[in-house]
């Protein structure tokens, strides 16, 4: 695979800084209170679109109301100025970066939880009751086979369309990406959504991996292994239809990603980044 040679920033993925939790009694420390919380979100960050779906999906606008932020992080160590009042509230001589996705507690003015997982958790199990259930019982297991291998893909298409390494490596992360592409086409023929009837925390999740795919991996990949992530219609027909969801579509700030991408990517891009697999910004129009 010929990949013209990049100066790659590769994604940095730190350790949550805060990771408490919503409960129901005094010892999570934090009740589940209407208008008590807020989240703090950058749509084009693959995490702040997960937890942006996921709340629009639950219908919590005015429950848990949401401030979004800047696409492009405005601090040289990659966070958000307007964070970092909540992080040195939150912790004393607080020294990293302030970073989203954020959830905080306005009563006291600190933050809850920087871990994306667990926020939608909460946010579902919490204030979803009577909504779509997008953690089903008994679908634990399958949700989170899903989330790794989201992760997987995100991994091998990085590693595929890396400026470092051997071409036989990056030819075998593509393989990799393929093989799990292949499967979740052969798994959604004759499905609407990836593990039950209805909409889920999975489908959320496959759907910004797709996004991250098309719209920043793709970029660092040649054309020919575009065309080869491309070819797997049901896959790609199933990422179009949620696109016209609006608690989908309507996060989809491709601007945003655009420049945020630059932000973090310096120099060459190869030619896979001419060849769009979705026209995102039709679909999510229709939603409108």
């Amino acid at each position: 695979m010929s990949v013209t040679p990049l100066a790659h920033v590769p994604a940095a993925h730190p350790a949550p800084a805060f990771r408490g939790r919503i409960g129901r009694d005094a010892r999570s420390g934090h009740y589940a209170v209407p208008r008590r919380y807020r989240l703090h979100l950058a749509a084009a960050c693959a995490d702040g679109l997960r937890i942006a779906v996921v709340h629009s999906l639950l219908g919590l606008d005015d429950v848990c109301p949401v401030t979004f932020l800047d696409p492009v992080p405005d601090c040289p160590d990659g966070g958000h100025s307007a964070l970092r009042p909540l992080y040195e509230a939150s912790a004393h001589r607080y020294t990293g970066a302030a970073v989203a996705p954020v959830l905080s507690d306005d009563w006291s003015g600190r933050i809850v939880s920087t871990h994306a997982a667990d926020i939608t958790r909460d946010l579902a199990r919490h204030f979803g009751s009577g909504r779509p259930a997008l953690y089903p019982c008994g679908a634990e297991s399958e949700t989170e086979a899903v989330e790794r291998m989201c992760r997987g893909i995100e991994q091998s298409a990085q590693h595929a369309g890396s400026a470092g390494g051997e071409a036989e490596e990056r030819a075998a992360a593509l393989e990799q990406l393929l093989d799990a592409l292949g499967s979740l086409e052969r798994w959604l023929v004759g499905r609407d959504h990836l593990i039950r009837d209805h909409i889920t925390a999975a489908d959320v999740e496959l759907w910004v991996t797709l996004v991250q795919l098309d719209t920043v991996h793709r970029h660092h990949l040649d054309a020919a292994a575009v065309r080869r992530v491309a070819d797997h219609p049901t896959l790609w027909g199933y990422a179009r239809r949620l696109t016209a969801h609006p608690a989908f579509g309507t996060h989809l700030d491709l601007a945003g990603i655009a420049r945020r991408h630059h932000a973090r990517c310096r120099g060459l891009e190869a030619a896979g980044a001419a060849v769009q697999i979705l026209d995102w910004a039709a679909h999510a129009a229709r939603s409108a």
